[in-house]
């Protein structure tokens, strides 16, 4: 009987391990300090946990009280995802905006200081970055969060990000494996589908994710989506075939896998969290990822369970079980004895970021000086990757820079003369994000643009749709630094 209740301890605290929960509130909760000291090993933190740097770091501060290694994860790939600037903005540019410099020193750079301030906050592993090859241009769910198209400069940026925010003593987790650019299907809401052959794969999707781990990449995060060249009927988080037989085994990955969010329609809808989350660990997933929605610990006591539940029911090797919680605390180890290389004194007021995204600011034609401009921003529905509490667009970067500038944001639906209404006689500076993916954008633009050439673009998103306007301004992103390089092109300074 001792041996089945040691046993049995040891299998509830392997399930707590392989957990990644997030939970309400900007202080850790009770539930979570009894969770993280019954063998809980990781915590999710997301924009809802956060509203300082300084807040941030007694936050986990207090969750290192009850287990020093704790992993505390966060979703902060900079540019348009970001956690830690989510009510104004990050200080850094997106994946896109890299790319479009393609100076692979600079992406480094970029990480590493984005890397120091999470250390900083003692936040020690980073969901990012997204290694997916942005290959289908009306994706709705990657688009800016990718590099970019070509595969080749994919890999190395990805491999230089890593590098940056690994050498902060941040473990970088590089996402989403197999490759999530080919879908045209959101997979929060539901089960994207790439069909591509073996030979397609290999040269494009699965480049960039050779290169990540080639430079070290602690974590990877697997992909809500179904490949079926791979594996024709489970999603590439459920599968063995891709996660032990293809990343395991022909890619030769040894550090930890993690899933994406769990509580995602792709998943929660068709299989369920507690099933999906018992196959997961099964096809050879490591931590299972949760509390993007779901924040409480009855998820977590469900979870926990679930994996118990299986492992006494042979459907989950008990094996499995513990070398996945083996893999989660060796990454905790890692953390907590990494140490980030000398940092210069002040480098936060460096700049990188903003350095950045100046330099991947595209500029087609010219404008007069404006005055007081009007800013309309056509805004379209915020993908749940983005969310919608981030603030984007030039308006209040440029009413900085030039006093009496107006605004409005104008959401879908909004015409061309919805615009002029409220604009006057004030020039137009229309703000616009993807405006290839959504047509009531790209008529209202070409309506303003043939009833007043002056007007200045500006595209924050993909810059697929051809220039217009007497200015056309591609930031190749729409963080908040993004918008003042494209104020500061508007305002001639």
């Amino acid at each position: 009987m001792t041996v089945l209740a040691h046993r049995t301890d040891t299998v509830t605290r392997d399930a707590l391990a392989v957990l990644q929960p997030g939970f309400e509130g900007t202080t850790a909760p009770d539930w979570l300090l009894r969770q993280v000291g019954e063998g809980l090993t990781a915590v999710g933190l997301f924009g809802r946990n956060i509203t300082s740097p300084e807040q941030l770091a007694a936050l986990t501060a207090q969750l290192r009280t009850e287990r020093d290694d704790v992993l505390v994860a966060i979703d902060e790939e900079g540019g348009d995802v970001t956690r830690l600037e989510v009510r104004g903005g990050s200080s850094f540019p997106g994946n896109l905006a890299l790319g479009a410099v393609d100076d692979t020193d600079l992406t480094r750079g970029v990480a590493r200081e984005l890397g120091r301030r999470l250390a900083e906050c003692g936040v020690n592993l980073n969901w990012a970055p997204s290694a997916d090859v942005n290959s289908n241009p009306d994706n709705p769910v990657i688009g800016v969060r990718s590099f970019g198209a070509d595969t080749h400069l994919a890999a190395r940026h990805t491999a230089a990000y890593v590098q940056g925010l690994q050498a902060a003593g941040v473990a970088a987790c590089t996402k989403h494996f197999p490759g999530h650019g080919d879908t045209n299907v959101d997979s929060h809401h539901a089960l994207p589908r790439i069909d591509v052959d073996l030979d397609t794969l290999q040269a494009r999707e699965l480049i960039p994710f050779k290169a990540a781990i080639e430079a070290g990449t602690k974590a990877v995060m697997s992909a809500h989506i179904l490949v079926p060249a791979l594996d024709p009927t489970r999603p590439a988080t459920l599968s063995p075939q891709i996660l032990t037989g293809l990343l395991r085994g022909e890619l030769g990955y040894e550090g930890l896998i993690v899933t994406d969010g769990m509580e995602m329609h792709a998943i929660a809808g068709t299989y369920g969290i507690e099933r999906g989350s018992v196959l997961a660990i099964a096809a050879g997933a490591d931590a299972i990822c949760v509390g993007g929605g779901l924040a409480d610990e009855a998820t977590v006591l469900r979870l926990r369970d679930a994996l118990v539940a299986a492992v006494r029911e042979g459907a989950l090797p008990e094996e499995r079980l513990a070398d996945a919680a083996a893999r989660v605390r060796a990454l905790a180890a890692w953390t907590r004895e990494a140490r980030p290389d000398a940092q210069p004194e002040g480098s936060r007021a460096s700049g990188i970021g903003q350095t950045a995204a100046r330099r991947a600011v595209l500029v087609t034609g010219s404008a007069k000086p404006l005055t007081a401009p009007y800013v309309a921003t056509l805004a379209p529905v915020a993908n749940i990757a983005v969310g919608d509490e981030t603030p984007w667009g030039v308006a209040a970067e440029l009413a900085e820079l030039l006093p009496g500038t107006e605004a409005g944001v104008f959401p879908e639906g909004s015409r061309a003369g919805d615009v002029l209404a409220a604009a006057g006689d004030r020039t137009v500076v229309a703000v616009v994000r993807d405006a290839h993916r959504h047509p009531w954008m790209a008529q209202a633009l070409d309506a303003l643009v043939e009833a007043r050439p002056d007007t200045v673009v500006v595209e924050m998103g993909l810059p697929r749709a051809r220039p217009r306007g007497a200015l056309h301004i591609a930031t190749h992103g729409a963080s908040r630094v993004c918008g003042r390089a494209a104020a500061e092109v508007i305002a001639g300074v």
